[in-house]
């Protein structure tokens, strides 16, 4: 079943725009972050080698994840030839990642980053970006009046950040549907995991609690394989426990 039946009077979208203090950002179905006026893109959590990672503690998943995630931005970043690309931390799973990376994939992130300002903002997994595949370093980034980090911080405004991988379920007439989401309130916004293995954390979570100061404004934009459904909080459930 389509999630357009499952998510009952909500009208589908290619994209979402929201205004963020007064800033227009668009939310692209593939879990990016576009900001028109800026020609910047954002995207959040890679986690690069998470696969390989794995390996090392004797769990073994797909060893392609690197691949298939820069397969993916690297699409979005030919279609959008943004002049800024923006990482909210999380980029690489761990501080060796980089290290692991093969040959194929050190060649893509090189070619992305030719004529752009690349930006690796660093996070709990990766607190030192590699500096040897280009792009500069921060721990967080100001541009006007908005702040991109990787971990939201309680009370920010104008924060756009990453870390939590937030995740909506919605139940519809036959089925529950639970799909990664942006979530945002005006005057910050959380964006969904963009890596191949990453997971989700739904937004019922604890961890969501206090962020936002008043939960009525708080809009959920769920990813559609190839459409945003923006969907009210309160048709958003927690996950079933036991």
């Amino acid at each position: 079943m389509a999630l357009a039946e499952t998510i009952q009077d909500e009208a589908p979208l290619g994209s979402v725009s929201f205004t963020l203090m007064g800033q227009s950002f668009m939310a692209l179905p593939e879990g990016v972050l576009y900001w028109p006026d800026e020609t910047t893109l954002i995207v959040a959590d890679l986690h690069l080698e998470k696969g390989s990672s794995f390996a090392r503690k004797g769990i073994f998943l797909p060893p392609y994840d690197s691949r298939a995630t820069l397969g993916r931005l690297e699409r979005l970043i030919t279609s959008l030839q943004p002049a800024r690309i923006i990482a909210l931390g999380d980029s690489f799973h761990d501080i060796a990642a980089a290290n692991r990376l093969g040959a194929d994939e050190c060649t893509v992130i090189n070619r992305l980053q030719q004529g752009r300002d690349w930006v690796w903002v660093s996070g709990n997994h990766d607190p030192y970006p590699p500096d040897a595949l280009g792009g500069r370093a921060c721990d967080e980034l100001s541009i006007g009046p908005i702040t991109f980090r990787h971990e939201p911080i309680q009370g920010a405004k104008g924060e756009i950040a990453g870390h939590l991988h937030p995740c909506s379920k919605v139940r519809g007439r036959a089925r529950s549907v639970r799909r990664p989401c942006f979530i945002e309130d005006g005057t910050r916004a959380i964006l969904p995991a963009f890596g191949e293995l990453t997971g989700g954390l739904n937004i019922r979570n604890d961890a969501f609690s206090g962020l936002f100061e008043q939960p009525d404004t708080i809009c959920i934009h769920m990813l559609g394989d190839r459409q945003i459904y923006s969907v009210s909080p309160s048709n958003c459930r927690p996950d079933r426990r036991g």
